[in-house]
């Protein structure tokens, strides 16, 4: 191999050495308490070469080659990534600085079979290989073999836009032809302000599945938009519940290809937080998981959901990937992962390993592909998982790129991580962190001074544990820095997610049945609708979990993600047997939707239009002057009561 030259940075000589046996000796003055070692190069090196580091009392070790594929001349910032496809010739790029090869290997079919072509690919710009196929390939699938030193291996395309049975092939698309009937002219639902948004949280599956829910296509995308289905006593289900409810946005749980579930099974469920293809929607909701039905059958559920004035959030899982099932290690190894200071991998996202964002070509991953969600299918907004793995700076630039599209295009998250991280605390994304960035966070406070913890007997303000009013307070004026004993972590009402109940933990009933377990079912109820009251009558944006308006049970399952379809569906007969709480979720979104002063922009509205008033008992009680929101209620008062017994209070002013 190569051979180069390198000094020792205490100041040692210089001496060619061969490129697969470095040997260091370290200067006697350099002490035992040397951390790092730097060897300065004479020459570049090739990256694409195996470099092994030696000591003479220390085992060889590779080289990871990560920090130097930060270099400029290893970032590619074109827009042609993956495989393009024209009726004349299809060409595909591929980010691979490291590897010895690539070739692209098409295939005839899904899985099976051997390849009808080889084509190698060429080094090109940025760290790049680009090949180009001549003729019409639409509806073939393709891989890539990848080489490094004397092995092989054969992976999907991290690019790839549609994909075979389980995601183990790219498929080649003719994106217009996957358009239903009339899709360029399907417009976003009008929606102007982010506290505008009413979020309905809900996965794929669980709108349709129940034997009750009038469906035919259960547990698929175009399930999701059936219309006139009926259930139970002749309750409105699936897409006309939502409509009925009166909701903004539908959240959908993790949509894209996932690698939990077996697409060839049709009854298997998981949440779908373990990505495979980040930029194909999941097999297992089409009606056939092989071609472009997938691709064709989201956009018409979008398209559906648009006109009914609904927009669609994806969930998205940039922050880690499924183990083995992504391509990114074999195509630049080390590059696309955090480690920690042993070498290993980090595990930021519990699930172990997570995706560094910080890196060039992860970061335009993740902006590339939520602009490919915006305008392929156009989704209306994104919640980021464990969204603080992510650096604040990616997330801006997901930002800006989103604005570019449509300014009204969500973003929310999770400020928090699933475990410990490399990531400096000032570089992620936690509560705080969000001001003024256009970004909505999580707002957990609100969360646990309104029901107590998640998942045990701890009470909240709604359930009848005191001293809980200051949380609830910060929450009421979206968790800004209202006066000198109220203030948070916003900078604008806008960034906090306002929430009992999500996903993860007990849905919302089966926590106050554990926490208030000796109360009646009575009781109960006038606690579940208590909680999302003051949800709703926040400022900021009020988020539900899909199902809580029927009191939603799981039967006290608080990890759902891979149990049966029989624990995470609705039961549309709760809709029927519980229809006055459903009424009265409908009534809080009627009222929040007609009265902007539940709706207040920024921070200087809410501080000129909310004033708190004196209430006992640990009440919480405040006026909303409505001129500041031009709302046609002047003034507006709302209390909070968690007493059991009545309680007085002093309203302001005459009359």
């Amino acid at each position: 191999g190569s051979e180069f030259k390198f000094t020792e940075d205490a100041g040692g000589g210089q001496q060619w050495l061969p490129s697969n046996n470095i040997q260091i000796t370290l200067g006697t003055g350099s002490g035992k308490g040397t951390k790092e070692v730097v060897i300065t190069l004479a020459q570049d090196a090739d990256v694409s070469k195996e470099y092994t580091l030696q000591h003479e009392s220390l085992a060889a070790a590779p080289i990871q080659k990560r920090g130097v594929l930060n270099d400029p001349a290893f970032i590619y910032t074109g827009n042609d990534m993956g495989a393009v496809w024209t009726a004349a010739a299809t060409t595909f790029r591929l980010w691979a600085p490291t590897v010895s090869g690539v070739e692209v290997l098409i295939y005839s079919g899904p899985e099976g079979g051997s390849p009808t072509q080889t084509l190698p690919m060429t080094a090109a710009e940025g760290g790049t290989w680009f090949a180009k196929a001549t003729g019409n390939l639409e509806g073939q699938y393709y891989t890539y073999r990848i080489k490094t030193g004397t092995e092989s291996k054969e992976v999907v395309d991290p690019y790839a836009i549609g994909a075979g049975v389980n995601g183990n092939r790219g498929l080649i698309v003719n994106l217009t032809a996957t358009n239903p009937a009339g899709w360029e002219s399907t417009e976003r639902p009008p929606f102007k302000n982010p506290t505008d948004a009413i979020l309905y949280e809900m996965h794929v599956r669980d709108l349709t599945t129940h034997p009750s829910s009038g469906a035919q296509q259960k547990g698929k995308f175009l399930g999701l938009v059936e219309a006139g289905t009926k259930g139970p006593s002749g309750v409105a289900t699936g897409l006309d519940h939502v409509k009925e409810l009166g909701i903004t946005h539908i959240h959908l749980l993790p949509s894209f290809d996932y690698a939990s579930v077996d697409e060839k099974k049709s009854d298997q469920f998981n949440w779908g937080y373990d990505p495979k293809n980040f930029n194909v929607p999941e097999g297992s909701y089409a009606t056939d998981p092989n071609g472009g039905a997938r691709i064709k059958e989201f956009k018409q559920m979008v398209q559906s959901f648009h006109q009914n004035g609904i927009r669609v959030v994806m969930d998205v899982v940039y922050n880690h990937t499924s183990a083995g099932a992504s391509p990114f290690e074999a195509i630049a190894p080390t590059y696309y992962y955090r480690y920690d200071a042993t070498g290993k991998l980090s595990n930021g996202s519990g699930t172990g390993n997570e995706t560094a964002s910080e890196r060039p070509m992860m970061r335009k991953y993740i902006v590339d592909s939520v602009k490919y969600w915006a305008t392929a299918y156009k989704v209306d907004g994104f919640r980021f998982d464990l969204m603080a793995l992510h650096d604040i700076e990616t997330m801006k630039q997901v930002r800006a790129a989103l604005d570019a599209i449509d300014p009204s295009i969500l973003i929310y998250g999770e400020p928090w991580t699933g475990g410990s991280t490399p990531l400096p605390e000032s570089e992620r994304l936690v509560k705080g962190n969000q001001k003024n960035l256009g970004i909505a966070v999580f707002n957990d406070n609100i969360r646990n001074a309104i029901k107590g913890d998640n998942d045990g007997v701890v009470k909240g303000f709604a359930t009848g544990a005191g001293g809980q009013d200051s949380g609830v307070m910060r929450g009421v004026v979206g968790g800004i820095d209202f006066d000198d004993r109220i203030g948070d972590f916003t900078a604008q009402p806008s960034e906090s997610i306002n929430y009992v109940s999500a996903h993860d933990n007990l849905t919302l009933w089966d926590k106050i049945a554990k926490s208030n377990a000796q109360d009646s079912e009575a009781d109960r109820i006038k606690m579940d609708l208590f909680a999302q009251a003051i949800v709703f009558t926040s400022q900021g944006i009020p988020f539900m979990q899909g199902g809580e308006e029927m009191l939603r049970t799981k039967g006290g399952n608080h990890n759902s993600y891979n149990a049966p379809d029989a624990v995470n569906q609705l039961d549309w007969n709760r809709k029927a047997q519980y229809a006055e709480a459903f009424n009265y979720y409908k009534g809080l979104i009627a009222v929040r939707k007609a009265h902007p002063s539940f709706r207040l922009m920024t921070a200087d509205q809410v501080k000129k239009a909310l004033t708190f008033l004196d209430a006992p008992m640990g009440a919480v009680a405040f006026r909303l002057d409505g001129s500041v929101a031009g709302d046609n209620w002047k003034q507006i008062v709302v209390i909070y009561n968690p007493q059991r017994q009545a309680i007085t209070v002093d309203l302001p002013g005459a009359g």
